[in-house]
């Protein structure tokens, strides 16, 4: 009887590593040109992501889903490392899931409405010291 080998994941955002899975034994992620599945013994290769769902499935957890942003997958051997801006875990319920994301757009639309005030305020301040240097 032939030993089923599995895959190793790891997520990382551009500062610390999101998550660190042994033992998966598949996984699904969105592309532009639409969703693809890797299995242990897919050849290797890179993949441009979309902001999508990422699902891994490992026998202790079951099908995890976790929602990435725009990023980039490099399959090598038994490998699979995913790059992303972004990441929410959701767990194994889709609904947690998209509360989890309505909660994180909540706190980016916050966070734009304080940069884009900041911005209109060095904007504005900026005009003003042109004219005043171009009164000069």
């Amino acid at each position: 009887m032939q030993q089923q080998t599995l895959m190793s994941l790891k997520v990382l955002l551009p500062f610390r590593i999101f998550a660190e899975k042994t033992d998966v034994s598949r996984i699904i992620v969105e592309t532009r040109t639409g969703s693809f599945g890797l299995l242990p013994h897919r050849l290797d290769c890179v993949a441009a992501l979309a902001p999508g769902i990422l699902i891994y499935e490992t026998a202790a957890e079951g099908e995890v889903y976790t929602v990435v942003n725009e990023g980039v997958l490099v399959k090598t051997g038994l490998n699979v490392v995913i790059s992303v801006r972004n990441a929410i875990i959701g767990g194994t319920d889709l609904t947690q899931l998209r509360k989890a994301v309505e909660r994180e757009y909540l706190s980016l639309n916050e966070q734009e409405r304080a940069v884009s005030s900041v911005m209109a305020k060095m904007e504005s301040g900026f005009i003003r010291r042109l004219v005043e240097f171009h009164n000069e």
